[in-house]
């Protein structure tokens, strides 16, 4: 099925994507700070765990102590987590013209539930495409990095991190793919570019959206 996607004429909605480990919290930040100057109505989130519920969903779906689950109930655990998500923040984050920002939405669903556990891809994104009502980001970063390379900045690992090495390269070449099908939303950049260059590449590409978003300089 071809899901025509759903954008809205009220606030900007972008997203940050990628692998573990590749920068996407800091970039997010640095992007938030920059709008909030700009004096922008900001809400920075991520998922899981952008709700009191999607907390829960968090330490359920990437705590080791959770242990082994079943593809198709983590891929359903993700799905609850955006549905709350969306409804109870993201779209009235919009409606008043905000700006959101967020680490991870429907394409790390895709990438990690899809084509890391090797589900039909077209099952996944029916279920995360009617959980977040088809709503889609304005403009999606992908911070593309080697899995070896990412994974070697982390100490501990939760769930996901801890996947084989194939596991993540599944994923990268997902995310990749997904920005490839849709160049007009999506911005790849190299996340092991100096931290300035990504943010200042991420900056030229959100400014021309910000004039739909309500709330914001003139």
């Amino acid at each position: 099925m071809t899901w025509p996607g759903r954008y809205t004429d009220t606030g900007v909605f972008v997203c940050f994507e990628g692998g573990d480990g590749s920068g996407k919290s800091t970039q997010s930040a640095l992007l938030e700070s920059w709008l909030v100057e700009a004096g922008h109505d900001v809400v920075l989130t991520r998922e899981p765990g952008g709700t009191d519920v999607g907390v829960e969903l968090r330490r359920i779906v990437l705590s080791p102590e959770t242990g082994v689950l079943a593809d198709r109930t983590e891929a359903l655990l993700y799905a609850a987590d955006k549905a709350e998500h969306v409804e109870h923040l993201v779209l009235p984050a919009l409606d008043r013209g905000a700006v959101v920002v967020t680490d991870r939405y429907v394409d790390s669903t895709l990438a990690y539930q899809g084509a890391g556990r090797t589900l039909a891809v077209a099952e996944v994104e029916h279920v995360a495409r009617w959980a977040t009502g088809d709503l889609r980001p304005h403009l999606t970063v992908v911070l593309d990095l080697e899995p070896d390379a990412a994974l070697a900045r982390f100490e501990g690992r939760d769930r996901i991190e801890g996947e084989s090495l194939d596991f993540h390269r599944r994923v990268r070449a997902a995310f990749l793919d997904m920005a490839q099908a849709d160049a007009e939303h999506y911005l790849v950049l190299d996340a092991r570019a100096p931290r300035e260059e990504i943010a200042a590449a991420i900056r030229a590409r959100v400014e021309p959206l910000l004039g739909q978003a309500a709330g914001g300089r003139p």
